[in-house]
């Protein structure tokens, strides 16, 4: 295969959240991260499940933990990953030589990943190391060639565009080329729907994003277009049954380059709103709905382009009504569950019923979140609440969309995640999947 770039991840780095770390954290996780990225596919079998280990250690990395628990976590999710094939360079080279004639060939095809990996790193190479202009030309030009390459960054449950976006937010080359291979390797199955909402885009304002998703769930169009047993409920539910009703939805989405930084933090609150409203059923325990979860943990690539003066505004003002659409179409397809956000307000953690104090700030559940053996979903939507909560905190909890107030409401959401996730044995046990549907929570265990 390809010989990636060295990783690099610096102790003063953490990301977003800009947590304090250690040399032997920083070490590890550079050490880590590059032995990913030397051996593993970014699929882990035939359907297509993607390799998490990326997301998973700058996440660690990026809330405090220490070496230990980033190793340890990565020895848990190396065993099941798939070695990388070697590099064709054949194909590489034939991808450099024309790649609007050769790529139709290679795209969507997983067992070129090594292939594209290479033809990005030589990309970059080319460019003198800066990896801007190779996604300002490949990704974000607005031709058709780079909306092919946009629209696959949005498929496999926004996968492609959370490892982009880790190697965006910590600045690593070989991060972004293999995001952009991972891009080029899946389908584009969500081009026609973003298309004819950006072509039938209505001219007047957007209403508040709350008002959007209350639409959604009182259309019983799209109440009735997922069923239960489909295989993808978005693929053969929403986008083949109500097609029409939903881009009635997502044409409304319409955000003004100077509206960018406000509908940013919109767009990341209200996706929590809709997805912690939807994980409390009465009767059960608390449970994320998984599909719902990723377009929260997918929320800081969005201010992390905002913050890029490389990048038009128009630009970070298209990606971002890429997202509030596709965030409705999730919450379609997941049967358009209630969103009991009161319930959070009154939530009563486990730890008040095992006579354990609670703590006083969110950041103080970290540790324990670092100490679970998990996939890396837990990990990055913890973090993703925190680096909202202190978006907002900052600027915007003032503001009459705001639906999350109170520090306390926002340490009961990192409780009520942690109650779902601490004690299950497998991952598959600590979410819901699509919380509209009954048969979601049959498995669920109750709670008093």
């Amino acid at each position: 295969m390809a010989t990636p770039y060295k990783i690099h991840v610096p102790v003063n780095d953490t990301g977003l959240l800009k947590f304090p770390q250690n040399e032997a954290a920083a070490n590890t996780t550079s050490e880590l991260l590059q032995k990913d990225l030397e051996t593993h596919h970014v699929f882990f079998n035939t359907s297509g499940f993607h390799n998490h280990i990326v997301h998973q250690l700058l996440s660690l990395y990026g809330t405090g933990a220490d070496d230990k628990a980033i190793r340890k976590s990565f020895a848990h999710n190396e065993t099941y990953q798939w070695p990388v094939q070697k590099t064709n360079p054949d194909v590489v080279d034939e991808l450099t030589a024309d790649w609007a004639t050769a790529a139709p060939k290679y795209l969507g095809r997983g067992k070129h990943y090594p292939d594209f990996l290479l033809f990005f790193q030589r990309e970059i190479d080319r460019r003198d190391g800066d990896f801007t202009a190779v996604i300002s030309e490949f990704l974000l030009r607005g031709d058709a060639r780079a909306d092919d390459l946009l629209q696959r960054l949005h498929a496999g449950f926004l996968h492609p565009l959370i490892q982009f976006m880790y190697g965006l937010e910590w600045r690593q080359p070989a991060i972004v080329a293999a995001g952009l291979a991972q891009t080029a390797v899946h389908q584009n199955r969500l081009g026609a729907v973003l298309e004819r909402s950006e072509r039938e885009a209505r001219a007047e304002p957007m209403p508040t994003l709350e008002e959007l998703y209350r639409g959604i769930r009182a259309d019983e169009r799209l109440r009735a277009a997922p069923h239960v047993d489909d295989a993808n409920k978005i693929y053969d539910g929403i986008l083949v049954r109500a097609p029409d009703a939903m881009v009635e939805s997502t044409t409304r989405v319409r955000v003004a380059p100077e509206e960018v930084e406000e509908r940013t933090a919109e767009m990341f609150e209200t996706a929590i709103w809709a997805a912690a409203g939807a994980a409390l059923r009465p009767g059960k325990e608390a449970k994320w709905d998984f599909f719902l979860m990723h377009h929260i943990n997918s929320a800081p690539f969005y201010i992390t382009v905002n913050n890029q003066p490389w990048i038009p505004a128009e630009t970070k003002a298209r990606l971002l009504e890429w997202k509030i659409r596709l965030d409705l179409v999730e919450y379609a397809a997941r049967a358009s569950p209630p969103i009991r956000f009161d319930d959070v307000k009154t939530y009563r953690p486990k730890d008040v019923d095992e006579g354990k104090q609670l703590v006083s700030h969110p950041n103080d559940l970290f540790p324990r979140y670092h100490v679970i053996q998990e996939d890396g979903h837990v990990i990055k939507l913890a973090r993703s609440l925190e680096i909202c909560k202190e978006m907002i905190d900052a600027k915007f909890k003032d503001k009459h969309w705001v639906k999350i107030k109170g520090d306390d409401v926002w340490l009961k959401l990192q409780y009520m995640l942690l109650d779902g996730t601490e004690y299950p044995q497998d991952n598959s046990s600590r979410w819901v999947r699509s919380a509209g549907f009954d048969e979601a929570w049959k498995d669920v265990p109750d709670r008093k």
